[in-house]
């Protein structure tokens, strides 16, 4: 067996690029991929080259079935067949459903939920032709309990851990697993972003751990899930939120 290949979406943002660099640490290799949006790319990959990491990296709009085609037939090519996928890319549009149109509702489930079916649909039936894959969805808290002004983002992160359940049941006995995992308040750039004041009379008293969550908490979560030992754990939703919401 060769180094296995692990493709990170949205590899580039807060939490990816934790998720990404700690793969890559465990042994594996690593592809990135981010919204062809994104103008920072290049500088982002010369940032990690001066820290030792190599990553490649492609542009592609998860949400466009015909953009993902594309862009895994090339990674295929370029590096080899895709044995991780972790489906890490999303965005929000928070507000009131009152406030929310149809464009911001239409957004946020094409990037966070239509981008795992058009993701995993190209690696998937390879997986399960050589006998091994690990399918991780990141999820949130939010999936699980519900969020005031987040009716488009909780739908998305809900729907997703329903497409692990049922995939998992279709591939279990090809040995690939699909698991989700669902973060609380990681420190993040997008959450320490939020004012100091709403995360210390808002969010950090709802942690019974008193505190934001590590990204290397939450890469080292799905390390787990794509090593041998987690080969029993499938159709999961692990919760990774400091005690905030037990299901």
């Amino acid at each position: 067996m060769g180094t296995r290949v692990a493709v990170v979406t949205g590899g580039m943002g807060g939490l990816g690029e934790t998720i990404s660099s700690k793969m890559a640490d465990a042994g594996y290799q690593v592809v990135v991929t981010y919204s062809p949006s994104n103008k920072t790319a290049e500088k982002w990959l010369a940032d990690q080259k001066a820290r030792g990491y190599s990553f490649r990296a492609y542009g592609v709009d998860v949400g466009d079935y015909d953009s993902c085609v594309k862009c895994v037939e090339q990674i295929v090519k370029d590096v080899g067949p895709v044995d991780i996928l972790v489906n890490n890319a999303g965005i929000t549009r928070d507000m009131t459903f009152k406030k929310m149109t149809k464009a911001d509702w239409d957004i946020v489930l094409r990037t966070n939920l239509d981008s795992v079916f058009n993701m995993t649909k190209q690696v998937c039936d390879g997986m399960v032709d050589r006998g091994w894959g690990r399918i991780i969805n990141v999820s949130s808290v939010n999936g699980s309990k519900g969020a005031f002004g987040q009716t488009n983002y909780s739908a998305a992160k809900s729907g997703m851990h329903g497409f692990t359940k049922s995939l998992s049941l279709e591939v279990a006995r090809k040995g690939v697993t699909v698991n989700t995992i669902s973060p609380g308040y990681i420190g993040t750039k997008m959450v320490t972003a939020i004012p100091k004041e709403i995360l210390d009379t808002k969010i950090i008293p709802q942690i019974p751990g008193g505190r934001l969550g590590k990204p290397e908490e939450v890469a080292g979560l799905i390390i787990y899930l794509c090593s041998e030992e987690a080969a029993f754990v499938n159709g999961a939703n692990i919760a990774i939120n400091g005690g905030q919401h037990m299901q």
